[in-house]
């Protein structure tokens, strides 16, 4: 099973966990699989996190790397974030270090810029 299910609109690779929940067991293969994405060229990503129940730490994490992964040379945006996942990136602050929009059409816009 693929940790992972992208398309592709404007240019802008978007991700969606096949996992409901991101953390310790499947974060490290998430990370893998988008870092590989970003290794083949893709600089302009969205997460959308419509299907994630639950994030820990770990899930968190995988996405900070993705991030520093990308450098100064890319963009990644977060969307349909609710529930306790909005609330651990609140809690974390983490809601000011990613761009979070409410709907996958307002992120994919911003990436894409």
């Amino acid at each position: 099973m693929d940790i992972i299910n992208v398309s592709r609109e404007q240019n802008v690779a978007i991700i969606r966990p096949a996992t409901k929940r991101l953390d310790s067991a499947v974060a490290p293969a998430f990370k893998e699989a988008v870092l590989k994405l970003v290794q083949e060229g893709d600089k302009r990503l969205v997460l959308d996190l419509e299907g994630v129940d639950f994030m820990d730490s770990s899930g968190l994490g995988a996405l900070v790397s993705v991030l520093k992964g990308l450098g100064g040379s890319g963009a990644l945006g977060v969307c349909n974030v609710k529930g306790g996942v909005q609330s651990l990136f609140k809690l974390t602050r983490m809601d000011k270090v990613f761009a979070i929009s409410g709907n996958l059409a307002e992120a994919v816009q911003k990436a894409a810029a």
